[in-house]
């Protein structure tokens, strides 16, 4: 579920020209939700009232509409910079060569030791095809446009209707009086005959055409729990809408720390202990796991466990371990975590 903020590093070494410090950052979580969503456009047949007396169709759309459907909502947490939480690594002036390797933005992927980000994986993205729209009307005999009246129209148009069914049908059976030469003609000739039927068709049931969408939204947490947070609101009118906005009803998030730790109580010496660790030496995260839910309706779109930093602590890699010339000490992280991964001595 977690997500780097950046795919390239920079190496940045210790040397006397930086008085052997490189400043580094650590990340917060930040959840990110995609809401996605399906728009289907309804449109009435111009003869729909005569659907049921020519074509013995029952169910043709009665009027305009446009009907927006919540498909789904996936979440994924990234790691941010942190404003607050900008630090510089010291190392002793006689140590063997040390190098920080960074992200882009600063923020701490490994110490004495090189970093790849994992390859991701991208979906091709097949174009979505054009939808081809015919105009029905060009369909029409001199016949059926001069006709006097809407019902003598309809009347007519079904009958062409029914004709095209019955040379389709005669194509299939091989009754037909002029059959298609080859396999290609008899593919354009079905496909013509197909297209002008669902055409004429389409001005007694109507057209429904669909498109797909959506929205991102962001949420950085702090170190309380979230409880049923509005994210938004969908409407099946109007689609996604503002939180604010009582059109629609309320998509919710939820965030629950799984561990909560009870805040210490330091005596004043623990406290000037406690200030001299973290004055030196490498401060790290050590987030902590949580629960997140997103609702819609009564229903859990998303409910997954995942790792947030504001709910964690920090800790202290003492300086002293890089200090060994011999074996220097590589640290790898998670950059978007700001978490130790792996120390090999």
């Amino acid at each position: 579920m977690n997500v780097a903020t950046a795919q390239t590093t920079v190496k940045m070494s210790a040397v006397k020209s930086n008085n052997y410090g490189v400043a580094y950052s650590l990340p917060k979580t930040m959840i990110e939700v995609n809401a996605h969503y399906t728009k289907t456009t309804r449109k009435v047949g111009e003869f729909y009232q005569y659907a049921e007396r020519y074509l013995s169709i029952s169910n043709p759309i009665t009027e305009d509409a446009v009907i927006y459907t919540l498909t789904g909502i996936d979440a994924t947490t990234q790691g941010i910079i942190d404003k607050d939480k900008s630090y510089l690594v010291e190392f002793k002036a006689n140590s063997l060569s040390p190098f920080v390797t960074l992200t882009n933005d600063g923020l701490l992927c490994a110490i004495n030791e090189d970093y790849a980000f994992p390859k991701v994986e991208m979906a091709e993205l097949t174009p979505a095809e054009a939808v081809k729209t015919v105009d029905p009307r060009s369909y029409l005999s001199e016949e059926i446009l001069r006709a006097g009246s809407t019902a003598k129209q309809a009347e007519l148009i079904a009958k062409q209707i029914y004709r095209l069914r019955e040379s389709r049908n005669n194509i299939l059976t091989g009754d037909a009086d002029n059959m298609p030469p080859d396999g290609q003609a008899y593919k354009l000739v079905m496909s013509q005959l197909d297209e002008q039927e669902k055409a004429l068709t389409a001005m007694f049931i109507g057209t429904e055409s669909s498109e797909s969408g959506s929205e991102r939204f962001t949420v950085v947490p702090n170190e309380k729990d979230i409880k049923d947070k509005v994210l938004f609101r969908f409407s099946a009118k109007l689609g996604i809408v503002s939180a604010d906005d009582l059109s629609g009803a309320p998509v919710y998030l939820s965030l629950k720390n799984k561990e909560p730790r009870t805040e210490q109580v330091l005596t004043e010496k623990e406290a000037k202990e406690m200030e001299k660790k973290f004055s030196s030496g490498i401060i790290y995260n050590v987030p902590n796991k949580a629960v997140l839910t997103i609702t819609y309706n009564s229903k859990d779109y998303v409910n997954t466990e995942c790792d947030v930093v504001q709910y964690g602590v920090q800790d202290v890699l003492a300086k002293q371990m890089f200090d060994n010339n011999k074996r220097p000490i590589k640290v790898t992280f998670y950059p978007e975590l700001g978490a130790v991964k792996q120390i090999i001595q």
